[in-house]
């Protein structure tokens, strides 16, 4: 491979997140790695200060603006078409991650040939950062703290822009008919609770649950 071409992705697709997209980046770009990587981020028609938040990061990151707002899957999407290395991770714009989140995962996979995808523990935090909970990945799996292989990823189809909610369930379940996602007992990401997370919505958490059990046969 290349060197000028990066060993990871991250993906950071953000909507309207002027408050923490600084804190995630600054956590990306402060990785204990010696592999390239790339952050990869899309935004997606943010109508608040979030642009020029982005600006301030211009040189450190891929940046690719939605002309309008698409959805999370869309977004998603759009960032793994764009990727070009060998594996991908995703982290979402209100959160952050431990400094050795992205060689820990990488470390595992590339030494692991066999082992498909690998996802770790984290930590519930609240608005200021302080540590509400650790979860275990396997028992209360989350969207992010995995690192895929790009190729399956793409092989299963990516995401499915049908669900701007339950994206994440609706890829696991797809992935799982084929592959493994193994755990790592390490809580490298931080997941961020806050009054604007969009799975506090019922009426479209609901909607989107219905969705899920059709689709799938739940």
């Amino acid at each position: 491979m290349a060197k000028d071409i990066p060993v990871i992705s991250v993906i950071v697709p953000v909507y309207n997140q002027e408050k923490y997209i600084g804190r995630c980046l600054r956590s990306l770009m402060n990785q204990n790695t010696k592999e390239k990587y790339e952050i990869i981020v899309i935004n997606d028609g943010s109508t608040d200060k979030t642009k020029y938040g982005l600006k301030l990061f211009q040189d450190e990151i891929v940046l690719i603006n939605n002309k309008k707002n698409y959805g999370l899957p869309y977004s998603l999407n759009v960032g793994i078409k764009k990727s070009k290395a060998p594996y991908i991770v995703r982290v979402d714009s209100d959160d952050y991650v431990n400094e050795n989140y992205l060689n820990t995962l990488f470390m595992f996979l590339e030494q692991n040939i066999n082992i498909d995808a690998v996802a770790c523990d984290y930590f519930l935090v609240n608005d200021k950062e302080k540590i509400i909970e650790r979860k275990n990945c396997e028992k209360d799996p989350i969207a992010c703290g995995i690192m895929f292989r790009n190729t399956q990823l793409v092989e299963i189809g990516m995401y499915d822009e049908n669900f701007l909610i339950n994206e994440e369930r609706d890829l696991r379940i797809r992935f799982l008919k084929k592959y493994k996602i193994k755990r790592i007992e390490l809580p490298l990401y931080r997941y961020r609770i806050h009054e604007n997370n969009m799975t506090k919505n019922k009426k479209n958490r609901d909607i989107h649950d219905d969705k899920l059990k059709k689709k799938h046969n739940l």
